[in-house]
């Protein structure tokens, strides 16, 4: 799969899950040192957000606007992923004052496991993914342009729909 980053062709390594298909096995490590991965996102309905590069404009408006539309909605467990490292996601949540489970994915193992590795940039595609409280995927978006926003609207309504 290709998408651009600034109008530049770029090409994404792997394979993205299928709708209606089990998400990839994961397992990260969240900022506070807790472990997050497939089967602990069960039980819940799971918005997973992935980004580039939390210190990009782009990147701190799809966190902040999912924090937003999200974080409260009893039910529904919001993961954010990026390749920056621990202590830049750490600095930001401080900076923002937020409180939203990083995921840094320095190894490029969760970029591996869904298919979102720009080896080019070295950063995982803009991308969102909707996980059922079975861990099926519901939804996907992967971003076609890096530099561009998701559809915040329409990743929140599939997960709601969940509920």
């Amino acid at each position: 799969m290709e998408v651009t980053f600034k109008g530049e062709p770029m090409k994404i390594e792997g394979i993205q899950p299928t709708i209606g298909e089990p998400i990839p096995a994961f397992s990260l490590k969240d900022t506070a040192g807790n472990v997050i991965s497939r089967e602990s996102l069960k039980g819940n309905v799971a918005i997973i957000s992935v980004f580039p590069d939390i210190n990009t404009s782009v990147c701190d408006k799809q966190t902040r606007n999912f924090n937003e539309a999200a974080s409260d909605i009893e039910g529904i467990q919001l993961v954010s992923v990026s390749k920056n490292s621990q202590d830049e996601l750490k600095e930001w949540c401080a900076a923002k004052g937020l409180e939203v489970v990083m995921l840094p994915d320095n190894e490029g193992t969760f970029g591996e496991a869904f298919g979102l590795n720009l080896p080019k940039i070295n950063k995982l595609a803009r991308s969102v993914f909707v996980v059922t409280q079975e861990g099926l995927l519901a939804y996907k978006e992967i971003v076609p342009e890096v530099a561009e926003e998701p559809n915040y609207e329409a990743a929140v309504e599939a997960a709601k729909d969940l509920l």
